[in-house]
């Protein structure tokens, strides 16, 4: 049997008194990591709790607890008046301990010693910065929010009996008044015709159109998307196998004439818009051009997922209805997400389609999310039943479109008949294109240099066009002139 005092603990056994996991784990922890390892062979004794403890420089009881939690892991057994002892008790001599790296403890492992799946696919466009100063592609201000109404809310159904009860019944499974209201929600604001059945609770607008895809799409299919479109979604069809086409946009939405002309040369299985306020361009597509696609998606038999990003955030009195109001095909899958004038946190997303469809998506949500929020669903529930929901909304769309038009005039203020944009209906964004020659990654790098940060997933060039998606919305008055400034500063230092 080895000597205990021939083994340097004190080598791999590291305290952190700065962190929140107690000295007598961490002890354990990593006593049971070298145990495993086979850098304290089996049957070694241990040295005795005061020798360990001043070994180690800690109090004799945290090495005895420290002592019994490894015991309770099954690493080591203590018998009383002979020590602990590393489990089994077999022999090994001095030689075993012999070229063994005590210092390799303290590290992970760099490469794994499997092969695993990588995707390019998949590498995250978003950067990190620490500018002061910001430009999104269209985000709430969460300082609007009332988190103190919406934490009374959460708290008072927490400490409900009837939350408890749910939240340990590990077979509860009931969002059903949710859905009722989820559904009653969308029909009044939205002009569905739905009921509970053609409604499912996800937790954001990228879950939903990923199970969407998982149901909908195989390898090889064909989705159609505009030629200015959303990165993530085109993501998502990517990773599911599907080959991504693009169409022409102009001022009134997508180019039907396009699509109808790509569904005589291709099969195409899917197109994916967000017809309120196109991505990037804020654009609204037109009443015509809505039937025209609906005939289309029924002629040609392509499913239109239907995103309703940015729907709630409406400026004008005159609102334009989704596709899936007029559908009367079963061809629209609609999805969206419900909460967004909230907190982040308490933002759900949602996909309404026939019954049918939603069973087999709801296969995917339960392995993906099989419990939901329980709590988060009761508290936008009464929400939506007692009305307060809509207030939010009136609210915080009233702070929007006032930062809407000082926006737009900050941009002619600014900058002139250096820029086109189109004032939106709608959204967190305004669209602006450059009339001057500029390279949009030299911009961003100067801006960089003057503490403002521009997202490369804002930025749009090719050879006709330069086009930037501004958000406004996380930005009052004050902050909307600083960032202007930088970025009227930068431009005028490239093109001078």
């Amino acid at each position: 049997m080895p000597s205990p005092v021939k083994i340097p603990y004190e080598s791999f056994i590291k305290i952190d008194r700065n962190s929140s996991t107690a000295i007598y784990m961490q002890i354990a922890n990593q006593f049971s990591n070298a145990i495993q390892r086979n850098f304290i062979p089996e049957g070694t004794k241990l040295p005795g709790s005061r020798t360990m403890a001043n070994l180690l420089g800690v109090n004799r009881n945290t090495v005895i607890a420290a002592f019994e939690e490894i015991a309770t892991q099954g690493w080591i057994e203590m018998l009383a008046n002979k020590g602990c002892f590393v489990l089994d008790k077999k022999s090994f001599t001095l030689k075993k301990l012999k070229g063994i790296d005590y210092k390799s403890l303290q590290q992970y492992p760099n490469k794994p010693g499997y092969s695993y799946l990588s995707s390019n696919l998949l590498d995250s466009p978003i950067e990190s910065n620490h500018c002061d100063y910001i430009f999104n592609d269209g985000t709430t201000d969460t300082r609007i929010i009332q988190i103190d109404q919406l934490s009374s809310f959460y708290s008072a159904n927490l400490k409900r009996k009837s939350s408890k009860k749910k939240l340990y019944n590990s077979q509860y499974d009931d969002n059903y008044s949710f859905r009722i209201s989820m559904a009653n929600y969308l029909n009044l604001s939205r002009g569905l015709h739905i009921n509970k059945n053609n409604i499912l609770i996800t937790r954001n607008t990228e879950m939903s159109i990923y199970i969407a895809c998982r149901v909908l799409l195989s390898t090889g299919d064909k989705v159609l998307v505009t030629d200015l479109s959303y990165y993530s979604r085109n993501m998502i069809f990517q990773e599911a196998g599907a080959t991504v086409l693009t169409v022409p946009i102009d001022q009134q939405g997508i180019d039907v004439i396009a699509v109808e002309k790509m569904c005589k040369n291709n099969e195409i299985r899917m197109l994916y818009l967000t017809p309120h306020h196109h991505y990037p361009t804020t654009v609204t597509l037109s009443a015509q051009r809505r039937v025209q696609l609906l005939n289309l998606a029924h002629k040609y038999g392509f499913i239109i997922l239907e995103d309703d990003y940015d729907y709630d955030f409406r400026y004008e009195k005159s609102s334009v209805l989704p596709l899936a109001s007029v559908d009367t095909n079963g061809m629209v899958v609609y999805v969206g997400s419900f909460g967004k004038s909230l907190a982040p946190s308490f933002e759900n997303g949602f996909i309404v389609a026939p019954e049918s469809v939603l069973l087999e998506m709801q296969k995917y949500l339960r392995l993906l999310d099989p419990k939901g929020d329980i709590i988060m669903e009761q508290v936008l529930n009464e929400l939506i039943e007692e009305g307060e929901i809509f207030r939010y909304l009136k609210k915080a769309s009233k702070i929007y479109r006032e930062r809407r038009d000082n926006f737009a005039e900050l941009l002619d203020r600014f900058f002139g008949d250096n820029i086109k944009f189109q004032l939106p209906a709608g959204g967190l964004a305004i669209w602006i294109e450059w009339n001057i020659p500029i390279n949009l990654m030299q911009l961003q790098k100067e801006c960089l240099k003057n503490n403002l940060f521009l997202p490369k997933t804002i930025l749009y060039q090719n050879k006709t066009m330069r086009g930037i998606r501004l958000g406004f919305g996380h930005l009052n008055k004050e902050e909307m002139e600083v960032n202007l400034d930088i970025l009227y500063r930068s431009i005028q230092k490239l093109t001078s």
